[in-house]
């Protein structure tokens, strides 16, 4: 059974049931990537420094957030502009790499006392040698995201978009503003209701309709937005290794940004519609300590507990330091090991403790230690685990910045993000650069493409 306007023209297989209905904007899955709430909310009572749960206005900019005092510490974030200018991606020590040695650019320090009850274990290197147990996690439950910029639209009504669609394109000329008008302003879930019905009215395949009416850039990102986001994303890295020559970075950027459960999906997808095993294509197309590092991120199994274990964070630490600063040579694959394995929120704990053993930031170190494609992959998931929205946003800057444009990256990053965290990159994309993203991308581009691209991002 084909999906309802795949194959277009040119080959885009079908992928029916992504995603699932009512779920487009539900991310990440269970238990995942969020600080606890334990009652009373943080800092606990004695101390610790870690900010109250943001209000439902979102972070960063919401009243209230950063707690006083708390997290971060002002200019402290990562992402945040460091004395003489943001580092170019991805060479320099990283983006937003905090300064070395104790304090970790305004994160805080791990409380001497126990969060969880019992005494405080003692670890060289925490303060008065003492290090918290495991904070407790939350509930196991669903965490609803509304910081996309695109959101379902209320009396949505498949059958009067197709309607309007139908009307833009038949004829002489092509409205496209009422085009953008409907495809800016639905949620992915409603695009696919809206190409069923299409050819449920019409007879005729929306995809291969609109092909026909448009060309360039804007028919890429229209027909990214019709595309299941789980297509999308395995659609990418299938286009990432096809033909001569791999662009390593959409490896990186799909495979180290993505929950176990997108991975997942995505990996099943490029099973399902392009015939083939993602990991013979991977070791086909890439080699060596950054063949293995996404093959590691294509098992899907990061440790999702989102309780933090200082004692781990500590050891890991020291292991890291061990494998790297400390001897002649690397060990890569404890690095791969650690990385590829420890939840978002306890790799964080781990670059905190490192600071203070090595009396220098993790990034900084992995420049050091590494090179090239396993290098950039290594700093994608610790900058996802200090702050992701910067790093998609110091990902846009870069796609527009200078010479040119790269319209793919683009593309990908706004349609991909619009659902999920776009409204704070937007924001973290102002704090980084001081010049909003709407005005970069108005810089950067013209005519229909530049009024979708404005239409999805918001103003």
């Amino acid at each position: 059974m084909s999906y309802p306007g795949y194959p277009p023209s040119g080959g885009y297989p079908a992928f029916p049931g992504y995603p699932p209905t009512g779920q487009e904007s539900v991310y990440p899955p269970a238990g995942q990537y969020s600080y606890p709430t334990v009652p009373g909310g943080y800092p606990p009572a004695g101390g610790g420094t870690y900010p109250a749960a943001p209000p439902s206005a979102g972070y960063p900019g919401a009243a209230g957030y950063p707690a006083p005092g708390g997290y971060p510490a002002p200019g402290g974030y990562p992402g945040a502009p460091q004395a003489g200018g943001m580092p170019p991606y991805p060479g320099g020590p990283g983006f937003g790499v905090p300064p070395a040695g104790p304090g970790f650019g305004g994160y805080p320090q791990p409380p001497a006392q126990s969060y969880a009850g019992g005494g405080p274990a003692q670890i060289p290197g925490y303060p008065g040698g003492q290090a918290p147990s495991p904070m407790p996690g939350p509930p196991a439950a669903m965490v609803q995201y509304t910081q996309g910029t695109i959101q379902a639209a209320p009396n949505f009504d498949a059958g009067r978009d197709a309607e309007i669609l139908r009307k833009a394109m038949k004829g002489l000329g092509t409205d496209e503003q009422a085009i953008i008008n409907v495809v800016a302003n639905r949620s992915n879930d409603q695009r696919q209701k809206i190409k069923a019905a299409f050819k449920t009215m019409y007879g005729k395949d929306l995809i291969k309709d609109l092909k026909s009416e448009l060309s360039g850039n804007v028919e890429e990102l229209i027909l990214a937005l019709f595309m299941p986001s789980t297509y999308y994303d395995a659609w990418s890295l299938r286009h990432a290794m096809k033909g001569a020559g791999t662009q390593e970075k959409v490896l990186i950027e799909i495979l180290c940004t993505r929950t176990n459960q997108e991975i997942r999906e995505i990996v099943n997808c490029y099973k399902s519609e392009f015939g083939r095993d993602i990991e013979d294509d991977i070791r086909a197309d890439t080699s060596g300590h950054f063949e293995r590092l996404l093959i590691s991120m294509c098992q899907g199994n990061r440790d999702e507990n989102p309780t933090v274990d200082y004692r781990k964070a500590q050891e890991d630490a020291q292991r890291l330091y061990q494998a790297g600063e400390g001897k002649l040579g690397t060990d890569e694959s404890c690095f791969n090991m650690v990385l590829a394995s420890r939840s978002f929120p306890q790799l964080k704990a781990t670059v905190e403790a490192y600071s203070r053993i090595a009396n220098r930031d993790l990034l900084s170190s992995i420049d050091r230690e590494f090179s090239g494609n396993v290098e950039r992959g290594l700093k994608t998931i610790l900058q996802c685990a200090l702050n992701r929205p910067a790093f998609f946003a110091e990902r846009l800057y870069y796609s527009m910045k200078g010479a040119g444009t790269d319209d793919s990256t683009l593309i990908r990053i706004i349609v991909t993000r619009s659902e999920i965290d776009l409204v704070e990159i937007k924001q973290m994309f102002t704090q980084m650069y001081q010049k909003t993203l709407a005005t970069m991308i108005a810089s950067d581009t013209s005519g229909d493409y530049r009024r979708l691209l404005l239409a999805i991002v918001g103003q």
